[in-house]
């Protein structure tokens, strides 16, 4: 920057924050060796043929610069949904996973065709205003369209993610469907349906949802979620994941983040905590099942196996079943159900 004249870095300074294109910033005043300095020298960045301010985070810069090389165009599906901070999932094992970390884009049908590459991909659709919002002075997808978008390209495993979420942080199930009803006859609606009447804003983790579809496909019957026990004295603190009264069986969802901590020490301490934990929940005189992603991903786990026997076990157990509630109930500690 230093060695620009002070009028050029005047006017660059002016345009820095907004996508220039080569051309635009020559006529500054600037040459290609200038462009190429301020690009090694981290003061500039580039993507899909614009220049912006370094200072601008790097993801969002991609896809700032990306809406700018398709005018009229709206930041949609994957990138909405980053920006709008609702989890997504793709099963990087599956054939002709969709590329998730690319710059996705809806223009209108007028615009020529649909574009897909490793970096960005261009989707043709119909955009009503209820469509429409706006992040960080980008036109992006409101939230409940970009849910339903990402429902109509993933299968329900995939999608279930970020319908749960959305649910989670606000969306209602009426805004999805009405965007789905705007969408009746669209192609992949009839998935998006099903994901979005299966969501469940009780789950609170990617992987707590992507095994919930799991359990629906291998036959399980529906769990309760974040059911609560009582130990005849107060409600436990422990909210279980996933909770089957029938067959008083409970199911926890292990992910790594559960015992990340600073030191030996800490992580020592959650793990004693968490078997704390599980001794108390089998006071309570229920089968308890742990798993972890790979249970969840891998068509080869036996989760189904072991849940199933716990499941004979735990009918078969003798005695009173254990007091219990679901989420924000009243029950009184005297009831057996929610």
């Amino acid at each position: 920057m230093d060695r620009l004249g002070d009028a050029v870095r005047e006017r660059l300074g002016a345009t820095r924050l907004t996508t220039q294109r080569r051309a635009m910033l020559l006529g500054l005043g600037l040459s290609d060796g200038d462009l190429r300095r301020l690009l090694r020298n981290r003061h500039l960045q580039h993507h899909h043929g614009h220049y912006l301010d370094a200072a601008v985070d790097p993801e969002t810069a991609r896809i700032i610069c990306a809406q700018a090389a398709y005018p009229g165009s709206v930041v949609s599906h994957f990138s909405a949904a980053r920006l709008a901070g609702v989890r997504t999932w793709v099963d990087a094992a599956r054939r002709s996973s969709p590329p998730e970390q690319a710059v996705w884009l809806t223009r209108p049908p007028v615009a020529k065709r649909n574009q897909r590459r490793r970096d960005i991909v261009v989707r043709r659709a119909g955009l009503t205003t209820a469509d429409l919002s706006r992040n960080q002075g980008l036109p992006v997808t409101s939230v409940a369209r970009t849910v339903v978008d990402l429902a109509r390209e993933l299968p329900l495993r995939e999608a279930i993610v970020s319908v749960d979420h959305a649910l989670a942080i606000g969306t209602t199930r009426a805004e999805l469907e009405a965007v789905v009803e705007r969408q009746h006859r669209w192609p992949g609606i009839g998935r998006a349906r099903a994901s979005i009447g299966f969501g469940d804003p009780r789950s609170e983790s990617a992987l707590e949802s992507i095994v919930r579809a799991a359990f629906a496909t291998a036959g399980l019957p529906a769990p309760i979620l974040q059911a609560q026990f009582f130990d005849g004295v107060v409600w436990m603190p422990e909210r279980v994941d996933f909770w089957w009264p029938t067959y008083r069986t409970v199911a926890e969802a292990d992910g790594l983040a559960k015992y990340e901590a600073a030191s030996a020490a800490e992580r020592r301490r959650l793990l004693r905590r968490s078997h704390r934990r599980d001794q108390r929940l089998s006071d309570r005189g229920i089968e308890l099942v742990h798993f972890g992603w790979e249970d969840a991903v891998d068509p080869r786990s036996d989760l189904f196996a072991r849940l199933r026997a716990a499941f004979h076990r735990g009918e078969t157990r003798p005695g009173e079943p254990p007091t219990w509630r679901a989420p924000h109930s009243t029950t009184p500690p005297s009831s057996h159900a929610a």
